[in-house]
This record gives structure tokens, C-alpha cells and sequence, in this order.
């Protein structure tokens, strides 16, 4: 019975100190930590209005990360293609960068497996100088000339000219680094 005496006016107690600070006007009162739990995620709202979830957010936010390319060490600026493919690559890179050895072919491109397939769209079209295509679905081919083929675009690189591409990918074999930043 003692215990339960001691109980009540510990929490009388704690009560009566609890109250015992003061707001002003221009302060808000502070959220218990129950309170925060029974309002759940907080919800934020889309371009248009409608509410999003944090989680959505979160999805968004992963979504729109980019993929960085460097040929051997070397940055390269790539404007990537809005498909499936290439949100299947984002997928795969999610997981873990990609350092993909190319092989110089045919005098004006660089190949290399991506050690997978991905989602292809092939289409017939004539390649130029900095574009990135796929292959076959399950390999890279990175252009410093011209070829006409169908392949499923993946992207360009826009801060080359055909003549530092050349340069960089004509005389010897490279390494393609791809990641999500």
C-alpha cells in the first residue's frame, strides 16, 4: 500500500513541477514526445497541392539523384536520356558504383559489359561523337566517332568536343566509373 501512496504523489508531484514553467504569449508550447507519436509522419505538400508523405519525399529526393561518369579518372559532364533504360542503370548504381573496362572497336567507339542486362529500347540510328549508347542491352558503348546501328540512347556527354573525346578515348583502352550522386 506504501508503494502505491508513493507512486501517486511522486506523479502529483511531477505534475505540480511540470506546470510550474511559464509561457509568454510569443512562445508556443513544445509537443510531448506522445503527441509527436500519435500525429505520425508529417505530411508536406506536392507542386500541385496534394499531400505527400515524408517517405514519398524521401523517393523523390533518391529519384532525381544523377549519375556522375568518369573516363579513367577524368569527370565528364553527361546530359542523360529520360528511359527506361537509364532508370534501370540508376537502379543497378544504387547498389553500388560500376567501373566497367572498355575495349577500344571498330576505330570509333569504346565497349564494355555492364556485367548485366538492362531494359533496351533499340532503335535504328547513326551515333556521333560523345554519345552514350547501349548494346545488346548489356553493354556500354561510349562514341569519339560516328556509326550507324540500332542501339537504345543512354546519353551525351556535353563538355567534349569530338576532337578532346578522340583524344581521350582513341588511343588506348579506358575505365568507365559510373555512380549516384
Amino acid at each position: 500500500m506504501k508503494k502505491i501512496w508513493l507512486v501517486i504523489i511522486s506523479m502529483c508531484l511531477i505534475s505540480v513541477l511540470a506546470g510550474c514553467g511559464s509561457l509568454t504569449s510569443e512562445e508556443e508550447p513544445q509537443p510531448s514526445l506522445a503527441d509527436m507519436e500519435l500525429q505520425g509522419p508529417s505530411i508536406e505538400s506536392d507542386s500541385t497541392g496534394q499531400p505527400e508523405s515524408v517517405e514519398e519525399n524521401s523517393f523523390l529526393e533518391q529519384e532525381e539523384m544523377n549519375i556522375w561518369m568518369k573516363i579513367d579518372n577524368e569527370p565528364v559532364t553527361v546530359a542523360w536520356e529520360d528511359n527506361e533504360s537509364v532508370r534501370a542503370l540508376k537502379e543497378l548504381l544504387r547498389e553500388q558504383p560500376l567501373f566497367i573496362q572498355m575495349s577500344m572497336y571498330g576505330g570509333f567507339e569504346q565497349v564494355g559489359s555492364l556485367g548485366t542486362s538492362l531494359t533496351k529500347e533499340d532503335e535504328q540510328t547513326t551515333t556521333q561523337a560523345g554519345d552514350i549508347v547501349l548494346y545488346s542491352g548489356s553493354q556500354i558503348v561510349v562514341f569519339y566517332g560516328s556509326n550507324s546501328w540500332a542501339y537504345t540512347r543512354l546519353g551525351r556527354i556535353t563538355d567534349k568536343s569530338a576532337r578532346e573525346l578522340e583524344e581521350l578515348l582513341g588511343s588506348c583502352d579506358v575505365t568507365i566509373t559510373l555512380e549516384l550522386q
